[in-house]
């Protein structure tokens, strides 16, 4: 998943597209929507139990992979074991911060030159219309293959669950795959914190307000946040809408139903980050491009405030502004009150780092088996000594030396357990996240709105989306 401006931030970037559209159930695909035809693909090569998914070992490859805070080094790793083990395969890897430019007119023409594409940052392709016009292939036949470390072991057993689950549109195919878990909530430094405050991570709202106010009785701001890209925020609210009022309120979310973004449990959320900002314990500012990380260098570099929403990509883009007893952590959601449907250590944690394989690519076997190595133990853990991410193949990185943020994540997810929650309207109808939550959380950021205010403006955009006849709605199954 990209994010919110360059860099790994953009592990949850989406494209601001006009016309979104997200997509009900599709088959499988075996054709483009559009142009081309089958010459394009190459041809299949035998299946047997040391090339499970058939790849053609002449078949040439090439990789896109958006050059982003991860870089693409953790991507050659994978490259080059393809060409180790497909020698007379001519691979060719490709970065660029610009995937949907370079990539895309291909696709919808039925031609793409990508065999594998990382479909992330700020030009990042609308996966929805992908999948919808039929321009992506399909992954559950990797996933059954044997994985690549134990051949009585599938792919998908390999996998942490939500893997799959983020790459479902209402039906049975996996259209996307992601690479690396983020945890999203409150990043901080606990040597300021614990030493410098003498204080405890804020379990409650009320701990919260008395935590920010004796950081602001020592001249330190209780949070702020980029206000370049102020959609951050959610990084920070979204879990408490869950923790509020259960995930009733947050599936309502997601479907459009009506009055979703009016429920109480909202409205609560809205009215405790009202308070905060009235309170002035929110250090504003950082209204550039380059917000995320002028914001992240008077954090850790400059120790002006406490908190910050973020994603545990934050340790590494921040790894050149940040002392080395920082310690950085992160912390979820405090709980409102004892009417909390859900309980502390309710998590925000989806996997990010989003890949596809053109449905009409040149060598789809190849790219299938491409993202089967990248599931293997060894790139995983290269994976995360090149980008410090948690990869999502379960226990690769296990006994090792972890630095505090990634152990601190880790730790996080581990205490959510099924107390983790993902807002799937962020990619079904992507710019309810990526323009209207956006332009409206500023405006509450800088208490030019109020709760009310908020709502209603969410709740128009979720209608808006719902009454457009030319973007498909997922249905509940």
């Amino acid at each position: 998943m990209g994010s919110t401006s360059v860099n790994r931030r953009d592990v949850m970037k989406r494209a601001a597209v006009a016309g979104l559209l997200a997509v009900p159930a599709v088959g499988a695909l075996s054709s483009c929507a559009s142009g081309g035809g089958d010459e394009n693909k190459a041809e299949k090569g035998e299946k047997t139990k040391k090339n499970p998914l058939g790849v053609k070992e002449d078949a040439g490859l090439t990789v896109y992979i958006f050059n982003g805070g991860y870089g693409d080094k953790y991507a050659q790793f994978v490259t080059d074991m393809y060409g180790k083990k497909y020698p007379k395969s001519d691979t060719d890897q490709k970065p660029t911060e610009k995937i949907a430019t370079q990539v895309q007119p291909k696709i919808v023409r039925g031609k793409p030159t990508a065999d594998v594409v990382n479909n992330s940052g700020a030009d990042q392709m609308n996966i929805g219309k992908l999948v919808h016009n039929k321009q992506v292939a399909d992954f559950n036949e990797m996933l059954a293959s044997p994985s690549w470390d134990d051949p009585k072991v599938t792919v998908r057993e390999t996998l942490v669950p939500v893997v799959e689950q983020m790459g479902r549109f209402g039906g049975k195919e996996c259209y996307q795959l992601n690479i690396a878990m983020t945890v999203y909530g409150n990043w901080y430094s606990q040597k300021l914190l614990e030493e410098g405050l003498e204080a405890e991570y804020p379990k409650t709202w009320d701990e919260m307000l008395a935590v920010c106010k004796k950081a602001k009785a020592k001249g330190i701001h209780g949070w702020s946040y980029p206000g370049g890209h102020p959609r951050y925020m959610f990084f920070s609210m979204y879990a408490m809408f869950a923790q509020r009022g259960g995930r009733d309120v947050t599936t309502a979310m997601d479907y459009l139903e009506p009055d979703a973004w009016k429920h109480d449990a909202v409205k609560d959320v809205f009215e405790a980050w009202e308070e905060l900002v009235a309170k002035k314990y929110v250090l504003t500012g950082f209204d550039g491009t380059e917000a995320h990380t002028e914001m992240q260098t008077a954090w850790t570099k400059e120790g002006k405030c406490l908190f910050v929403p973020n994603g545990s990509w934050v340790e590494n883009e921040a790894k050149d502004t940040t002392p080395k007893d920082f310690r950085m952590a992160v912390g979820a959601t405090p709980s409102l009150d004892s009417g909390d449907k859900m309980p502390f250590g309710t998590l925000y944690a989806p996997a990010g780092e989003p890949f596809i394989v053109p449905a009409k690519a040149k060598n789809v076997q190849g790219g299938l088996e491409w993202m089967r190595m990248m599931y293997s133990k060894e790139a995983a853990v290269n994976l995360f000594k090149e980008v410090g991410s948690m990869p999502v193949v379960k226990g690769a990185i296990d006994g090792l030396k972890l630095p505090s943020g990634t152990a601190s994540a880790q730790a996080a997810i581990k205490a959510a357990g099924e107390n983790v929650v993902i807002p799937q309207f962020m990619d079904w109808y992507n710019e309810l996240f990526r323009e209207d939550f956006n332009n409206m959380i500023h405006k509450f950021m800088q208490g030019q709105i109020g709760a009310r205010q908020a709502m209603d403006t969410m709740q128009k955009a979720s209608d808006r989306i719902k009454n457009d006849p030319d973007i498909t709605k997922i249905k509940k199954a």
